[in-house]
C-alpha cells in the first residue's frame, strides 16, 4: 500500500498488523481519497443485517459497516456519497466457500 500513503484514514503497518492478530483477515475498502478498514463479518452480524435488511436494504449495508468498521476514516461511514459508494464492495467482505452435499 506504499502508493497509498496520502489517503485520508490511513493505517500504519503496525496497526494492521495489530487488526490481523485480532481479527484475521482485514480488508480495506478505497473510496475518494478515503480509505477504510473492515474484519469479516460474523454469522451474528449477518443474521441481525439479513434480518433488518429485508425491510430496508440500506440497513443491511449501514449494519455490515458499522460492525465490521475496525479504522480508517470515519468519512466512509458518515457522508451518504462515500458510503454508498463503498457499500457496494460490502458483500465482498463475505466468503462464500464451495461446499458438497455427499449422499450416503
Amino acid at each position: 500500500m506504499e502508493e497509498n500513503k496520502d489517503l485520508i484514514g490511513q493505517a500504519t503497518p503496525d496497526q494492521i498488523s495489530e487488526w490481523k492478530k485480532k481479527y484475521g483477515k482485514v480488508s480495506a475498502i478505497i473510496v475518494d481519497g478515503h480509505i477504510a478498514y473492515f474484519k469479516k463479518p460474523d454469522r451474528k452480524t449477518l443474521g441481525y443485517a439479513s434480518s433488518i435488511g429485508t425491510k430496508d436494504p440500506i440497513k443491511f449495508n449501514e449494519t455490515l459497516m458499522n460492525n465490521c468498521f475496525i479504522g480508517g476514516s470515519e468519512e466512509i461511514k458518515k457522508n451518504d456519497d462515500l458510503f454508498l459508494s463503498a457499500s457496494s464492495k460490502l458483500g465482498d467482505l463475505i466468503e462464500i466457500r464451495e461446499a458438497e452435499l455427499v449422499n450416503l
